[in-house]
């Protein structure tokens, strides 16, 4: 495990109740990986479903950490980013509340500050959700 739950806040600008990542668990140029355990309570959890925003959110914070992970500024402060746009999303299953998650995301092209990105998340090894995501990080 490379960044655990205890110090993700510095790498994510994000705050209880909207952190939808625990562990970042490797992280390089080619890959990020994290997990993320659905708690009952979690403000994105619906009839006992973590829902299709929760597994987008949750693939956006892993790009937010890893990027935060690889490239922080100066002063230490994690970089601002947002999602520019989503596509290709594909809902295979929606996973309990109670589970672990596991997230993979492949950044696929790079344009500047704005990020092309392939996310996918995976529950007991089935795939939940996959999608394309442009990440614009600020500078």
């Amino acid at each position: 495990m490379i960044v655990p739950k205890s110090a993700i806040s510095q790498y994510i600008p994000h705050r209880d109740p909207f952190i939808m990542i625990d562990n970042l668990v490797s992280v390089s140029a080619e890959r990020f990986e994290s997990d993320f355990y659905i708690g009952q309570d979690n403000v994105l959890v619906e009839d006992g479903h973590f829902q299709e925003s929760g597994l987008l959110e949750n693939i956006a914070q892993t790009c937010a950490a890893s990027f935060g992970y690889l490239d922080r500024d100066e002063d230490g402060e994690p970089k601002i980013g947002f999602i520019g746009a989503i596509t290709k999303v594909e809902v295979h299953e929606l996973p309990t509340a109670s589970a672990t998650i596991r997230t993979i995301v492949e950044p696929l092209h790079q344009l500047g500050n704005i990020y092309l990105v392939k996310g996918e998340s995976f529950w007991e090894g089935r795939i939940l959700l996959g999608c394309e995501m442009k990440i614009v990080v600020t500078h």
